[in-house]
């Protein structure tokens, strides 16, 4: 009887290492994908998935948007953003200030912040974690999915149960109305870019006196 070993082709020893050497490569890569995305917060550690509609701001934008919600929630203040991990980012990265934020977003790859990250589907408004009080939070910036005005009203309703007041809302231009309509915010003259040219004009609208006009 021949040896059933035979039909199965056998690596080269120098082919196998080779291999094993680009696993262990890529290992390390992705390693250090995740603990400089831990450390730094760095964007680019988690890529734009387009299937869910995720579209990130660029750098200068990100981080104007982030400074606004720390005055904005003023010294000790409570920042929540949903669907906005851009701008969450930057607020990691704002060392030393004294704030405290929560991320609330649909991508569980976001988990990877620990007990900020707080899983959202925009679909159940108000399906939250009971650590989170109604009117908690200082400031909401929030970024909707989708430009419709379902999205937009269901996002809403978890805006005005989450703020004390203040709503920093990111969206379309085509959204001013429906944006006056269920949060009462205006158009401000700042106009947000972002890191890859959107089909469509976005706009950042606030409820408060704020320094993006």
């Amino acid at each position: 009887k021949m040896d059933d070993d035979d039909d199965i082709p056998q690596l080269s020893s120098h082919t196998l290492a080779a291999l094993q050497e680009f696993y262990l490569e890529q290992q390390q890569r992705e390693g250090m994908k995740t603990s400089q995305g831990f450390n730094q917060y760095s964007i680019g550690s988690i890529e734009e998935d387009w299937q869910l509609s995720q579209f990130w701001y660029s750098d200068e934008t990100a981080l104007c948007l982030a400074k606004e919600a720390v005055l904005a929630a003023g010294k000790g203040g409570r920042i929540a953003c949903i669907s906005a991990p851009s701008v969450y980012q930057k607020l990691k990265e704002q060392d030393g200030e004294d704030f405290s934020v929560c991320i609330l977003e649909y991508d569980r790859r976001f988990s990877v912040y620990g007990e900020e990250f707080i899983f959202y589907d925009y679909n159940h408004p108000l399906d939250l974690p009971e650590n989170l009080l109604p009117h908690s939070f200082d400031i909401v910036i929030a970024d909707p999915p989708y430009l419709s005005e379902e999205c937009l009203q269901k996002t809403a309703e978890t805006i005005k149960y989450l703020t004390k007041g203040k709503v920093l809302l990111c969206t379309g231009a085509v959204m001013e109305e429906q944006a006056a309509k269920h949060l009462g915010v205006k158009m401000c003259k700042f106009i947000p870019k972002h890191s890859r040219n959107l089909a469509n004009e976005f706009r950042c609208y606030v409820n408060y006196a704020s320094g993006l006009d």
